[in-house]
């Protein structure tokens, strides 16, 4: 027969139990975005890699856009020498960063002998290529920071959630400027 004790009992381990499969699936969300955050950064040092490779190329056939190509520069340093979290002010600078390299490519329609270039060509095909992995880098880490805050927000996670004390990740969010190619003088005009 069930006794009140074995009742008791088989309610505390299913109680258990819920507790820490709850607090190992936000455990497991939070590595998550840290793991997608971090594969993100990976793909994004590659693009600041062919940064002064598609410069120099650039340099020797559009000397007179010298500004532009600085700019670009700078915008990679900063970036680079920047602390490595999401943050909304990142993800402004990295769009800031993208439509500056949209800027650079964009030289070649008016210099023939770059656009003709096969080290430009051969740059501009990793960009492109780097540029897609970035695109799916960001949807797995909004995906990731979705899951993430839908743990702490729902119930009954979000009780286990709030004695954890999880930080709070921005979501990388396309800015209204980055959705349009802009010209380099508008791009970098301040």
């Amino acid at each position: 027969m069930w006794t009140p004790m074995f009742i008791l009992i088989a309610v505390v381990v299913v109680l258990v139990f819920t507790f820490f499969s709850i607090y190992n699936s936000i455990i497991a969300a939070r590595n998550t975005v840290e793991e997608s955050f971090s594969a993100t950064d990976t793909i994004l040092q590659q693009r600041y890699d062919i940064i002064p490779n598609l410069v120099e190329v650039v340099k020797q056939y559009a000397a007179h856009e010298q500004w532009t190509l600085t700019k670009v520069t700078e915008m990679r340093a900063n970036l680079l020498s920047s602390q490595w979290q999401w943050t909304e002010a990142r993800f402004a600078d990295e769009n800031m960063l993208t439509s500056g390299l949209k800027s650079v490519f964009a030289l070649s329609e008016n210099y023939p002998d770059l656009k003709a270039s096969q080290n430009f060509i051969s740059l501009q095909n990793e960009w492109s290529n780097i540029e897609n992995s970035i695109q799916a880098a960001r949807r797995a880490y909004n995906a990731a920071v979705k899951e993430l805050k839908n743990k702490k927000e729902m119930f009954p996670s979000n009780i286990i959630a709030g004695m954890m004390n999880i930080k709070e990740y921005a979501m990388f969010l396309a800015q209204e400027e980055a959705k349009t190619a802009p010209s380099a003088k508008a791009l970098f005009n301040s």
